[in-house]
């Protein structure tokens, strides 16, 4: 039986009746800063739990409210409608306690998207399917006053999102608090689809059948130019991580943008692009200047390459996503150039 931070885990498997009894192999996993997350193995048997954390693991202070697993659950339930194949099973959740099961998904045959690309497996086609299920999950949930209702979280989405990213960046670079603060006031403003807020390679896992989504802790009916936008950001940002991939990571870019715009029909494809370009423009930097921080851009030079690159586009909006992926482009070779 489980006792200090998985203690109740067993329990709640129990009382769920996923368990006949509480005895069971606990074992937290690794790499999430959100939450507590157990592996669970009994005979014949394996689980993932999971549980909100108030404080996160970053080193700012950063809270967000725990709240947030129940609207987590309930984005695993409304994408699996749309796209089965795409979530793992919810096989119980516990609001009062704060705790869900789903179903164990194997990594030798459901690989976590970061590791491949940082191992330099970067597939055009797996990145467009991506963009694909994540449209279609927008598409169906667009203009749908019950999913808007269900999922009204500005609550959640603002300092688990927002705050972090746009608002930690604008105090940190107080000639761009401007244009950052109204990007984020105009992004929590809009209302168009269900958003999961967290689309990025360490929460999407290679699964046989196409992309597989976890964490979506920042669901919320708002911008879905913000899930297109932040998991564009990863594709840019893994160039640095991973050098000699940065032409196949550009491509990947390509045909992620490209597949999600191609199935924007709730609104023109334009719009949804114009709103993610300036805030991909905005969570590049975000990511070396904000609250959350990629840890494998540690060199200062590096992080001065995406400042060189961000600031110009924040202070003069991009129209085109493409705007922001041929500035980092450009940057890339005079970064190669230097080396070389």
């Amino acid at each position: 039986m489980a006792s200090g931070p998985a203690s109740g885990i067993a329990e709640f498997l129990v009382r769920m009746g996923l368990l006949e009894n509480p005895e069971a192999e606990i074992v937290p996993l690794t790499g999430g800063v959100s939450s507590d997350i157990y592996r669970v193995t009994a005979p014949g048997k394996r689980f993932v739990v999971k549980r909100a954390l108030s404080q996160l693991r970053v080193a700012a202070e950063w809270r967000a409210p725990i709240e947030r697993n129940r609207y987590e659950v309930a984005w695993l339930r409304v994408a699996a409608e749309v796209e089965p194949s795409a979530v793992p099973e919810i096989l119980g959740h516990d609001e009062m306690s704060g705790l869900f099961a789903m179903g164990y998904l194997a990594p030798e045959d459901h690989p976590v998207w970061k590791s491949e690309l940082r191992d330099g497996r970067v597939d055009r086609h797996f990145a467009a399917l991506v963009g694909e299920r994540i449209a279609r999950i927008h598409g169906a949930t667009a203009g749908r006053a019950d999913i808007a209702s269900h999922f009204a979280t500005d609550h959640i989405f603002h300092p688990i999102r927002l705050e972090p990213y746009l608002e930690a960046t604008a105090r940190k670079h107080p000639a761009l608090a401007e244009p950052l603060m109204a990007l984020s006031r105009e992004t929590l403003a809009t209302k168009r689809a269900l958003v999961h807020g967290d689309v990025s390679p360490k929460n999407i896992l290679v699964g046989p059948a196409g992309p597989v989504f976890l964490d979506a802790e920042c669901a919320w009916y708002g911008d879905p130019a913000f899930d297109l936008a932040f998991c564009l950001n990863h594709l840019l940002l893994k160039a640095v991580w991973n050098r000699s991939v940065a032409r196949d990571l550009l491509d990947a870019f390509d045909a992620l943008q490209a597949a999600y715009l191609a199935r924007v029909g709730w609104e023109p494809p334009e719009a949804v692009e114009e709103r993610a370009a300036r805030l991909l423009a905005a969570l590049f930097l975000a990511r070396v200047d904000g609250k959350s921080p990629v840890e494998y851009i540690t060199d200062e030079s590096e992080r001065e390459s995406v400042r060189r690159t961000a600031i110009p586009l924040i202070m003069r909006p991009p129209r085109a996503l493409r705007e922001v992926r041929d500035a980092w482009a450009k940057e890339l070779s005079n970064m190669s150039d230097k080396r070389g």
